[in-house]
């Protein structure tokens, strides 16, 4: 099979590099390529931002969020992952699809890795999960992309994709270690995962040659990403409604506040509790209703609203933090 070299390791421009070759590559004949992204956690393309990632834990750690084209759950990566695409024209999708996934699973056994296809997208080594994937179909062409599970930081994982009341935060670090597997543990001949993506590419592509992208593919690869993979609106504004609850007591007493969060902006916004303040929390609410859900964005908003009217003495950096 045919490959393409892909040694850009940013999120959003990897995600590019994937609509690219599905939408404007010819694909008279497969193509696959292996790739990695520093850490980043990539969150499917119905997901909300806001319900699946912690998002204050990948600002404070460096982590960049990316969303793709397909569907599915978030997954995390970093440069112990390594990913696989494979792409092609479809003339049928229900052998096709399944073709795609084999020659990895294929390919993983020619390595020692028992690996078999389980569930609705998981690639299983005995019975834990090392690889998730996805697909999407344009027109008559069909992409499948997933993840591999060399020596990923399992610890950061579960803390990139805990937010309070998740499935995730409930399993905790030993669930999540019980239930995948990196495959560090079935090659212990490979030194790293570049190995593996050595290995995994001899065996993928055979005799096939490259298929080179010239100057001006590379460059559109990186105007699809500034102005659709890297935009607010992409990342954010697509998340669905997600609901949220919060509750601190300060010194005006127990503040509650419940809220919605849709297509990224603050909606239907109530405070209850025990507080004291001089005027109805109602209109402080009415106020924030329509907010781009940002921190920046919200605490502009509460600066300027007199908060410590409605709350006594409360300062809006802190009401801001519990938003």
């Amino acid at each position: 099979m045919r490959y393409l070299l892909n040694d850009c390791t940013d999120a959003c421009r990897n995600m590019a590099f994937d609509e690219y070759v599905l939408e404007s590559l010819p694909l008279d004949e497969p193509v696959f390529y292996l790739w990695r992204n520093a850490p980043s956690v990539i969150i499917g393309l119905n997901q909300s931002a806001y319900a699946e990632v912690n998002l204050q834990y990948l600002e404070s750690h460096g982590i960049a969020l990316a969303r793709r084209v397909t569907g599915g759950g978030a997954v995390y990566h970093d440069l112990q992952n390594l990913n696989y695409t494979i792409a092609g024209r479809s003339r049928d999708l229900n052998a096709d699809y399944p073709e795609y996934l084999h020659m990895v699973v294929d390919a993983l056994k020619q390595l020692g890795v028992p690996a078999e296809l389980s569930g609705r997208n998981d690639i299983m080594v005995d019975g834990r999960k090392c690889s998730g994937y996805a697909k999407r179909v344009w027109k008559d062409r069909l992409m499948v992309h997933g993840t591999l599970m060399f020596n990923v930081d399992l610890s950061v994982l579960q803390d990139v994709l805990s937010v309070p009341g998740s499935k995730m935060a409930a399993s905790g670090v030993a669930s999540v270690r019980s239930k995948v597997a990196n495959l560090k543990d079935y090659l212990p001949a490979f030194k790293d995962v570049l190995a593996l993506k050595d290995a995994l590419h001899g065996i993928l592509a055979g005799a096939d040659g490259e298929v080179i992208l010239t100057d001006s593919q590379q460059a559109e690869i990186e105007r699809i990403a500034n102005e659709k993979f890297r935009t607010w609106d992409w990342l954010y504004g697509r998340s669905p409604e997600a609901q949220f609850r919060a509750s601190k007591k300060f010194a005006c007493g127990t503040v509650e506040v419940n809220w919605s969060v849709r297509h990224g902006l603050l909606e239907d916004v109530r405070f209850s509790g025990d507080f004291i303040g001089n005027l109805p929390a109602e209109r402080l609410a009415s106020c924030l209703d329509g907010l781009r859900y940002d921190k920046e964005a919200i605490l502009a908003a509460l600066q300027d609203a007199r908060v410590r009217e409605y709350f006594d003495g409360l300062d809006p950096k802190d009401l801001a933090g519990l938003l």
